[in-house]
């Protein structure tokens, strides 16, 4: 029977990642018959602080807990690919300016930006609630447009069918069924505890929340928008919380429909060597944390196992 606790992950490059209560692992496929598993211990913040564990809180913690482990994650199947091709791997000092370069367009593209055509149109709405609303219209289009953009390269499709590939796993392992591929193959790449979906619900939430905001200056709503961006998430993380665990109940199919929508463009369907890479990688947290045994698959698969300790993440969802 599969556990209460809400196991969940992301796809990285050729492969996924997995986590669990106190474990996280990463499966990478490095070539025909090579693939990579490496697993680590996490000490989760909320264990140290329990104020942390507080609704609306952790939903913060949990945002920039997931962050850092995605990236520890991605930094993995990168080098492990570049160490197949015989090139020399990412160091801190890159990974370091990508992050602040990423962050810097996450604000440019949907801070910035949005407010910037709100001031252009500004003038042709008839009043503050309906100028402040078509700034979340505009933070919605620009979410699809920039996912639409990236699906055009072939690495980022890649990563998305084992986006898809991690979604159906995790299905098959909530369903508790055993975990093989021609179950998993059987079950929908999408999920109502997705990270895409979260981003909607941050761009929805937030602009219902801004719509009931005063006059401000320009300064005074850019400020506003990065100071509540903390609350905005944690109420998302909350309700995607709530529809993951209550799909039997309409209102929440119905609050996790669009994001499943969205879904439909950060997900394509995994061949089954991207559903096994999937498996590997949720078996290998599952026998890490005492729920099963994963031997018999690792063998099969040819798979090179790593196994380690760092201090690092909270519960994150899919």
């Amino acid at each position: 029977m599969p556990s209460n606790f809400q196991y969940g992950g992301q796809g990285v490059l050729e492969g996924v990642m997995m986590r669990g209560r106190r474990h996280y692992a990463v499966a990478v496929r490095r070539g025909p018959g090579d693939v990579v598993l490496q697993s680590r211990e996490l000490t989760p913040y909320t264990e140290k602080h329990p104020l942390l564990k507080r609704p609306f809180i952790r939903g913060i913690i949990a945002l920039g807990e997931a962050f850092l482990l995605g990236l520890k994650a991605l930094e993995f199947s990168a080098n492990q690919l570049m160490e197949a091709e015989g090139e020399e791997e990412i160091t801190t000092r890159e990974m370091v300016v990508a992050v602040i370069l990423a962050l810097g367009m996450t604000v440019l593209l949907f801070i910035a930006l949005p407010l910037f055509i709100r001031q252009v149109i500004g003038s042709y709405l008839p009043g503050l609630f309906w100028r402040n609303l078509s700034e979340g219209l505009v933070r919605a289009l620009i979410l699809m447009g920039y996912i639409l953009a990236v699906s055009v390269v072939k690495d980022i499709q890649r990563v998305f069918a084992y986006h898809g590939a991690e979604h159906q796993v995790i299905h098959t392992y909530e369903a508790g069924e055993e975990l093989t591929v021609e179950n998993a193959r059987k079950k929908s790449p999408l999920h109502p505890r997705c990270g895409t979906s979260f981003l909607l619900f941050v761009v929805i939430i937030s602009a219902v929340l801004f719509s009931f905001l005063g006059e401000q200056t320009l300064v005074m709503r850019f400020l506003s928008r990065l100071l509540l961006l903390p609350v905005i998430a944690g109420i998302s993380y909350e309700i995607i919380k709530l529809s993951g665990k209550n799909q039997s109940f309409f209102l929440w199919r119905w609050l996790s429909w669009p994001g499943l929508l969205l879904q439909r463009l950060t997900t394509r369907t995994p061949d089954d060597e991207q559903l096994q890479v999937a498996i590997m990688a949720l078996q290998e947290v599952l026998n890490q944390e005492g729920e099963m045994e994963v031997q018999p698959l690792l063998s099969r698969a040819g798979a090179r196992s790593t196994t380690g300790n760092i201090k690092s993440e909270v519960d994150s969802g899919v």
